[in-house]
């Protein structure tokens, strides 16, 4: 098995606070890593006043992201609002995003409020996991697994069956 040339950084909005999360996205950062360069930016998260309107909170987040986005290559925002895919169009996707010659890819979740309409401008792409409801740490920890999962659908494990 050869790496992908492709290299996937996914830029997060603070630290996952729940353990059991933050071992399954690092299991999985491990399992993806056999496949592609990965690797994971945590973004610092500013503190703001219950006063503080949230409008300002998100802008400023977005800037915050948007400050550790690459000039270079692909992003993909994830959103509810975005585009739903299965697992074999991702891997689909991916075969494209590999065959364009795209260097890199950048995959960004933001925080509890979501992303400013800033990051989701700036995104090719923009993706909704589900029409349910996860949380923004577990949508890091589903965005991992569906990663692993389309590079192993592309490998022709058994793992996607």
């Amino acid at each position: 098995m050869s790496r992908s040339p492709l290299r996937l950084t996914l830029l997060f909005l603070g630290k996952t606070k729940q353990d059991y999360l933050a071992a399954g996205i690092e299991d999985f950062r491990q399992r993806l890593g056999r496949y592609v360069e990965v690797a994971i930016v945590l973004v610092k998260e500013k503190r703001f006043s219950a006063k503080y309107p949230t409008e300002n909170m998100i802008r400023e987040e977005g800037e915050l992201l948007l400050a550790q986005v690459p000039e270079r290559g692909g992003v993909v925002a994830l959103d509810p609002s975005g585009r739903q895919i299965s697992s074999t169009e991702l891997a689909g996707l991916v075969s494209e995003w590999e065959g364009q010659g795209r260097g890199q890819m950048t995959f960004v979740i933001g925080g509890a409020l979501g992303l400013s309409g800033a990051v989701l401008a700036r995104a090719d792409l923009v993706l909704s996991l589900s029409r349910l409801t996860f949380t923004h740490e577990m949508a890091r920890f589903i965005l991992l697994e569906q990663l692993y999962r389309a590079f192993t659908i592309k490998a022709g494990t058994g793992y996607h069956k």
